[in-house]
């Protein structure tokens, strides 16, 4: 069997060290997806309910530690 390619995992350093510095950029702007989000879009794969993904939101919240 033939293992499917991850697109969401950069082939290279530069591009996972860009993909974690546009993620970190995001969560200081408070640009988050909530974790119900998640577990709701996770919880409806595989159901005749399927969700999409969810997206980034705006946040009050920030990160307890400086990123």
């Amino acid at each position: 069997m033939v293992e499917p390619e991850i697109a969401l995992i950069p082939a290279d350093d530069d591009g996972l060290t860009h993909a974690i510095a546009e993620a970190r950029a995001q969560v200081a702007a408070g640009q988050m997806i909530p974790l119900r989000d998640v577990t709701d879009w996770l919880d409806s794969w595989g159901t005749a309910d399927e969700r999409p993904a969810p997206s980034c939101k705006q946040s009050s919240l920030r990160p307890p530690l400086p990123i």
